[in-house]
C-alpha cells in the first residue's frame, strides 16, 4: 500500500495577515519554523521514503525540517506551486473584495474560474494532481511526504479520489503544518485516511492566502 502524507507549509506573515500568497514566493516567518520542526519529528516517525516539496521557500523550508531528522533529499516540483491567483496576489483579502467585488463574490461562491486571472480549479487540480500521482508511483508500497499549499493541495487530492468541486467545497481547509493522509491499493484505489491532521486542532486561514 502506498501512502501519500500531503503537508501544507507552515505559516508565514502574508497568510497572519490574510494576505493573497497565491505563487508569490513568501518565507516562513518564526511562528512557521517552529510548526514545521515541531511537526517533523511526528512526520518523520512515519519512516517516509522520499520528501517531494512544491519549489516555493516556504514549503521548501517546511519539508526541511522532516529532512534533517530522517537524512532523505528533497525533490522539488513545481506543479505543487499554490494556485495562481492572478490580479489578487499580493492584496489584502479586504482589498479584493474592494477592487474585484464580483470576481471575489463568485470566488467565495466556489466558482472554479472565477475572473481576474485566478488558475481555473480544474486546471490546478490536474497539475497538482499529476505530481502526488508521480510521487506515489516513484515509491510504490511506500511513504511520502510532500510539502504544498492549502489551496493546491485540496485540489490535487481531489483529483486523485475524483470528487468534484460540489464535494471538494465541503472539506475543511488544512492548517499551516497540518496534513492530509492518502493510501492507494490496486484494489480500492485511493482512499481518504485522514484530514487536517497534526499536533494540535488549529483553525486553518483561508486556503487562498
Amino acid at each position: 500500500m502506498t501512502r501519500l502524507i500531503v503537508w501544507r507549509h507552515g505559516n508565514t506573515d502574508w497568510n497572519a495577515a490574510n494576505r493573497v500568497q497565491g505563487q508569490t514566493d513568501v518565507p516562513l516567518n518564526e511562528r512557521g519554523r517552529d510548526q514545521a520542526h515541531a511537526a517533523a519529528p511526528l512526520l518523520a516517525s512515519l519512516r517516509p521514503d522520499a520528501i517531494v516539496s512544491s519549489d516555493l521557500s516556504r514549503a521548501a523550508e517546511t519539508a526541511a525540517a522532516v529532512a534533517a531528522l530522517t537524512g532523505l533529499p528533497v525533490r522539488s516540483d513545481a506543479r505543487l506551486r499554490e494556485r495562481h491567483f492572478g490580479q489578487w496576489q499580493g492584496l489584502l483579502l479586504t482589498e479584493v473584495a474592494e477592487r474585484f467585488p464580483d470576481e471575489y463574490a463568485r470566488w467565495r461562491a466556489g466558482d472554479p474560474a472565477p475572473g481576474a486571472g485566478l488558475e481555473p480549479l480544474h486546471d490546478l487540480g490536474e497539475r497538482v494532481g499529476a505530481a502526488l500521482r508521480e510521487a506515489a508511483d516513484a515509491a510504490n508500497g511506500g511513504t511520502v511526504v510532500i510539502a504544498t499549499h492549502g489551496g493546491g493541495s485540496r485540489q490535487g487530492i481531489g483529483h486523485l479520489l475524483g470528487w468534484d468541486s460540489a464535494v471538494l467545497r465541503t472539506i475543511g481547509s488544512l492548517a499551516n503544518c497540518h496534513w492530509t493522509e492518502l493510501r492507494h491499493d490496486d484494489v480500492r484505489g485511493w482512499q481518504l485516511r485522514a484530514h487536517n491532521a497534526g499536533l494540535v486542532t488549529a483553525p486553518a486561514v483561508v486556503d487562498a492566502v
